[in-house]
């Protein structure tokens, strides 16, 4: 059976309602319709990406987190390198090592510019625990809430990693919006250029 014939009969014994649009997603040869708003197609060469350490683990003194609660004072609150520079389109890898929250602010905005005393709680977070700032003026990209994330022997896993487009050239600012480290200026740029 031809596989126009099998969607067709697939659509009669499923009701007609999923596959159909299954079917419509098909040109009139049957082959499937690539001609979506979608471009798949991103910059190449040496700036089309980059990869940006968004909090470090110490090593002095020894760190040790095979089988222990890795201690809040032992991260590092810096985004490295302070500033990254890629292609219209282009993406950064940012490797998120510990308690952070990735806040990409609009080009021209700066830390100054952003309202630290707009907060709200972090969902799942215990009674007391700081809030993150929340202020969405210019705001183009906020990740993912820690307390979200899976859980280990030790609570939640935070080492990850975000990969964020950046479509427009300018110079995005990206900060650390959980309040301790929005406090402590945890922040950087990204540099996007045509």
């Amino acid at each position: 059976m031809k596989r126009r014939n099998f969607v067709a009969a697939a659509s009669v014994l499923a009701g007609g309602v999923a596959v159909p649009m299954l079917a419509a997603d098909r040109d009139k040869d049957g082959d499937r319709d690539h001609d979506h708003e979608h471009d798949h197609e991103g910059p190449t060469g040496p700036l089309a990406s980059a990869t940006v350490s968004f909090g470090e683990w110490h090593t002095e003194p020894e760190l040790d987190r095979f089988l222990v609660a890795t201690p809040v004072t032992a991260n590092v609150h810096v985004m490295s390198p302070f500033e990254a520079t890629i292609k219209k389109g282009g993406s950064v890898n940012f490797i998120i090592s510990g308690f952070h929250v990735l806040t990409v602010y609009a080009p021209a905005t700066r830390l100054e510019d952003i309202n630290g005393t707009l907060t709200k709680p972090i969902p799942g977070a215990p009674e007391g625990f700081p809030p993150v700032v929340d202020d969405p003026l210019h705001r183009v990209y906020r990740g993912v809430n820690p307390f979200d994330l899976p859980q280990g022997t030790f609570g939640p896993q935070l080492d990850r990693v975000e990969a964020v487009n950046f479509s427009d050239p300018g110079r995005y600012l990206v900060v650390c919006t959980f309040v301790p480290h929005f406090n402590d200026r945890m922040h950087g740029y990204v540099r996007v250029v045509r």
